[in-house]
């Protein structure tokens, strides 16, 4: 089960905008670059001044929202509106795992935080995303299998960031956080190998 389940909905509630946007002459890939840019951005001001104003920790939450629906808005722009290129393609992953490093990393300005735990996260949501691509070097499809995909570790992140702007959570927890989200990113990547072995096979015997 993964909240990625729910992307469905969200377009459906985004395209109207998007098509704004298109009419407007925006690309898919300037949107791409775009969210990583401001992602490099979010993440350097939690990281340099979130210690002495943890109020700022509460870019984490907000900016993951408007990222998600950044994500979808260049993916919809690249599907619907004939904007797919192989350019595009490589944006949209490399920028997706810098981003997410970027973000995850922030909270390395948490006083007291093991920061191996965080590096572990960045290093492992890395390999979440990787297997899930490599499946479509098998013949599966780009696999996008939870229990803690792109979108369920940016509600991690955000809740983490909203629970530290108030105050109620510290260095502790956030490694507790941080060891779970790397237990079920192992998972992910098992089950995304697993799936797209699965995939390749009857697609082979088809």
């Amino acid at each position: 089960m993964s909240i990625y389940l729910l992307k469905g909905r969200f377009q459906d509630l985004l395209r109207p905008g998007v098509r704004r946007l298109e009419r407007m002459g925006t690309t898919a890939n300037q949107v791409t670059l775009a969210a990583a840019l401001l992602s490099l951005v979010v993440a350097a001001i939690v990281f340099a001044w979130a210690p002495d104003r943890p109020l700022l920790y509460l870019l984490l939450p907000g900016w993951m929202l408007v990222r998600m629906a950044l994500n979808a808005v260049d993916g919809m722009l690249a599907r619907e509106f004939g904007q797919q290129s192989p350019l595009g393609a490589y944006l949209n992953e490399l920028c997706d795992v810098v981003s997410d490093a970027a973000l995850y990393l922030a909270l390395l300005s948490v006083p007291g935080i093991h920061a191996s735990l965080l590096w572990a996260m960045a290093l492992l949501a890395l390999l979440t995303e990787y297997a899930g691509v490599l499946g479509l070097l098998v013949g599966a499809s780009r696999r996008y299998d939870g229990p803690m995909g792109k979108s369920d570790r940016a509600l991690v992140i955000g809740l983490a960031g909203i629970l530290l702007a108030g105050g109620w959570i510290g260095a502790a927890t956030v490694d507790a956080g941080a060891a779970i989200v790397c237990l079920l990113c192992a998972v992910t990547v098992w089950r995304r190998v697993g799936k797209g072995l699965q995939e390749a096979g009857t697609c082979s015997t088809d």
